[in-house]
């Protein structure tokens, strides 16, 4: 029996009957044993819906997941993002998103939002370092309308002088609170340090001066040069079906360009091993973020190190529950015990050809050596030492995060 799994017997039956004890006993072992394991996920996958993806003329590919439900999420999702920036339109991508929901040709901004709520469906957009998206979730009797409204906005929006203007300050007070919120600035801080003067360095945002500058004419230009068909992907997933939404597809975005006027550069990402330390002495936390490289997002090594992830564990003082302190994480088990840190979370960002794997911190000055010594000594310990209990509660835990998604 494994020494966790002792531990967890010995507390919790003790005032058990003996045949309850053993049954018990027979239950946990075969529930988190290997073969267990992989019946369950072999039966999850099984019934899991299938991914059905058409490519168009043009090079778009149109991706569907058929699910169950009354409504669906359809959302386009484009390959650029603030890795395709030099230090000159550094911010540009993040600007466009905020211009897209601004009015276009037919919609005004105000009869767009109209038209949303009148359908009771949510629009939205995000940029990242990688990509930028546009999504809609509605009812599935609006999925065409929903299309339509997504297409008329990325190929359609006026970028109105006065609009630009407008979010110029809009972004700037963005930035403000972005910087207000010590785990997005970390964060940034924690990518410019790993991938030191390369794009995947720069902030999403970009700089002031950068987007006290922008023109019309650099986001037209952006736009030429990123927004073509073979770097977007129209996604589905709920009440939609696949044929459905290619067709849609196919009416309302057969006519994006295949080719770009301006060759596409993603420049390589190296990883500089490296640290950025930023003193307060009047401040009473310290937020610390450490990571080491690994490989992206289809690197055979991910779904292991989602499940390193998971059996690091994590911990709040302020949400998680007293019996954290009980839990099959070493890590966190001794962290909440001795209430070195007031939060720990491992994290694992990933990209198209490289990632960061870590844990981010927040601790009292006591606690930062005590909690950062325990934190090295659980992420490297998996290197020579695998705990066989662990492993498959945590490959249970996410099998059951799969099965609810």
């Amino acid at each position: 029996m494994h020494r966790g799994l002792s531990r967890i017997g010995k507390s919790s039956v003790r005032l058990l009957s003996s045949d309850v004890k053993e049954s018990l006993k027979k239950s946990v072992v075969a529930a988190h044993s290997p073969s267990y394991a992989l019946r369950s996920s072999a039966e999850l996958l099984k019934h899991y819906p299938q991914t059905q993806v058409t490519s168009l003329p043009n090079g778009l590919r149109v991706a569907t997941e058929t699910g169950a439900g009354e409504t669906a999420t359809v959302g386009v999702w484009i390959d650029t993002g603030s890795r395709y920036e030099d230090s000159k339109n550094n911010g540009v991508a993040h600007f466009l998103e905020h211009m897209f929901f601004k009015g276009t040709q037919r919609r005004t901004r105000a009869g767009l939002e109209e038209e949303v709520e009148n359908i009771g469906g949510h629009l939205n957009a995000y940029t990242s370092r990688e990509q930028t998206v546009l999504y809609a979730k509605v009812f599935k009797g609006d999925i065409p309308q929903a299309v339509d409204l997504l297409a008329d906005v990325l190929q359609n929006s006026k970028f109105e002088k006065e609009n630009i203007e407008r979010e110029r300050h809009v972004i700037l007070r963005e930035m403000h609170e972005v910087d207000q919120q010590m785990g997005e600035v970390i964060f940034d801080k924690l990518h410019h340090t790993a991938y030191r003067d390369t794009s995947l360095g720069r902030t999403i945002l970009g700089p002031k001066e950068n987007i006290e500058s922008f023109t019309r004419e650099d986001i037209l230009n952006y736009i030429r040069t990123h927004y073509t068909a073979p770097r977007m992907v129209i996604a589905g997933a709920g009440a939609i079906e696949h044929q459905q939404l290619v067709k849609l597809a196919q009416e309302l975005f057969g006519r994006i360009p295949t080719d770009s006027p301006t060759p596409v550069y993603k420049e390589p990402a190296a990883f500089t091993g490296s640290d950025i330390r930023i003193r307060f002495d009047d401040w009473e936390e310290a937020h610390v973020a450490l990571a080491f490289p690994v490989g992206g997002w289809t690197d055979p090594d991910t779904y292991s190190l989602l499940l390193i992830q998971t059996m690091l564990g994590q911990w709040d003082q302020n949400t998680s529950p007293p019996h954290t302190i009980h839990t099959s994480s070493p890590m966190i088990g001794k962290i909440a015990a001795h209430e070195w840190a007031h939060s720990v979370m491992p994290f694992n960002t990933q990209y198209s050809d490289t990632g960061l794997f870590g844990v981010y911190a927040v601790t009292g000055v006591v606690g930062l050596d005590a909690t950062m010594q325990t934190v090295c000594h659980e992420m490297t310990r998996f290197c020579y030492e695998v705990d066989e209990f662990r492993l498959h509660e945590a490959t249970s835990i996410k099998s059951k995060f799969v099965g609810s998604s």
